[in-house]
């Protein structure tokens, strides 16, 4: 391969299986200081990760010890899930951004959930190669921030909702919350060992 034809770090960790989700950050963004305020606090290695991203020249030593390698690696990824938490709220982000994934702003917290416009409700994804991306990495406000500034996006809602019934009777919602009383009422009290 030629130069010109190298696949960039940042383009090779959003065509990783499982990172369909991810935007590629515009490099000149990563590169803005302001943009990355607070992170070098929050991620390991993080002047390694951030060269690897920016596709910098490694140090002589990361080179010789694979093991060491790893831990940038991995810094590096948690690194752009940082970054790009942020960036999918900015305007640079635009159109690019996928406007069905959040949720969360602790790494390590949680997984990824998907938000269906229509019924305004999280998910978690069916597929399995999503079950390790973090949530963090998009943020709980960014298909709400998506939808605020590109409303023609957000779909209508059905005219006809679903109404759950049983033999034709329609279930009161009040139902539910009875059931969950009954339950909640039928399990065992807890012993004490006085």
């Amino acid at each position: 391969m030629s130069s010109s034809e190298e696949v960039s770090w940042i383009s090779w960790f959003c065509g990783l299986r499982g990172n369909e989700f991810f935007c590629e950050v515009d490099e000149d963004y990563i590169q803005d200081k302001f943009n990355l305020t607070g992170l070098n606090e929050q991620v390991p290695h993080y002047r390694q990760a951030l060269d690897m991203i920016l596709d910098l020249e490694p140090d002589e030593e990361l080179e010789d010890n694979p093991n060491q390698s790893d831990l940038i690696e991995q810094a590096a990824e948690m690194l752009y899930g940082l970054i790009h938490a942020r960036y999918i709220l900015t305007n640079r982000a635009g159109k690019v951004s996928t406007g069905n994934a959040c949720f969360l702003n602790i790494p390590g917290e949680a997984m990824v959930k998907l938000y269906c416009p229509k019924c305004m409700d999280v998910y978690t994804p069916k597929s399995s190669k999503h079950h390790h991306t973090d949530g963090a990495y998009f943020g709980t406000g960014f298909p709400h921030m998506l939808y605020m500034v590109h409303p023609e996006y957000r779909p209508k809602r059905p005219a006809n909702q679903f109404v759950p019934r049983l033999y034709g009777f329609k279930i009161h919602p009040m139902a539910y919350q009875l059931q969950l009383q009954a339950a909640s009422s039928f399990k065992s009290p807890v012993k004490s060992n006085r």
